[in-house]
């Protein structure tokens, strides 16, 4: 049941001014993953940005998470990077979910093809 709700969330329709991930690329290095993930979102300034990004299975369990510090409003798109995220034996695939401070999560996932 769990997963059929999290897979729904894959044909949310998509809101204008939500934070979009544009790329995602992920790296195996050692026993973890680094991840390079481009954001493109309608900052205005401190009061509305683009304020994470998240890997989760497809279970919906994150693996890993990446604040974003302040806004991007003249870096449009913008690509931010975590590294050190484990990922469990067997997957190969997960998602990258985004978040904003005025809207949070947003419900569209962006896959990453898990590839060695």
């Amino acid at each position: 049941m769990r997963l059929a709700l999290f897979l729904s969330c894959l044909a949310a329709p998509a809101f204008a001014d939500g934070p979009t991930v544009v790329d995602a690329k992920a790296t195996l290095s050692g026993d973890a993953w680094r991840f390079d993930v481009t954001v493109a979102h309608p900052d205005t300034g401190w009061d509305h940005y683009a304020d994470g990004w998240e890997v989760v299975d497809s279970d919906g369990n994150r693996l890993g998470f990446r604040e974003l510090l302040h806004p991007h409003e003249t870096e449009q798109p913008f690509t931010r990077s975590l590294s050190g995220v484990v990922i469990p034996d067997g997957t190969d695939v997960v998602y990258v979910r985004t978040r904003c401070n005025v809207d949070e999560w947003y419900d569209a996932l962006f896959e990453v093809v898990l590839t060695q």
